[in-house]
């Protein structure tokens, strides 16, 4: 199974994995699925450590490197396909990375593991 890891759901599992569900967990685990990190959801990081809203313990470029070496995550680029696939999707949700993430999993055929309910208004595949 090909899974998007939601920005929140990226760093709780390398720092707070207590904060996932027993199923996302496994999931993640689960060596025969395909882990896959936005670009879109490193952007975001990056932006709320600038604006200090986010500290890590280590510096996102070494949190990222470590993760894909460790658990090979790998890294999904945004593409214009994304973005204009952003056109077909309903304003159930503001949040632009948020968005973003849906057309990305939806045009990949992946499941998007996230805790925030509101995605489900959406045709994505959700793993809580």
């Amino acid at each position: 199974m090909k899974l998007l890891l939601d920005t929140h759901v990226f760093i709780w599992w390398a720092d707070a994995p207590e904060h996932l569900s027993a199923a996302a967990l496994a999931a993640l685990e689960d060596g025969s699925n395909e882990l896959i990190l936005s670009v879109a959801s490193v952007w975001e990081l990056q932006i709320k450590i600038q604006l200090g809203k986010l500290k890590l313990n280590v510096s996102l470029k070494d949190l990222v490197e470590s993760q894909q070496a460790t658990n090979g995550v790998q890294l999904l680029p945004v593409e214009l396909a994304h973005v204009l696939a952003l056109d077909a999707l309903p304003l159930h949700h503001k949040d632009p990375f948020d968005r973003l993430l849906i057309a990305q999993s939806i045009a990949e055929g992946t499941t998007l593991v996230s805790t925030d309910s509101q995605l489900s208004a959406y045709p994505v595949t959700l793993l809580n």
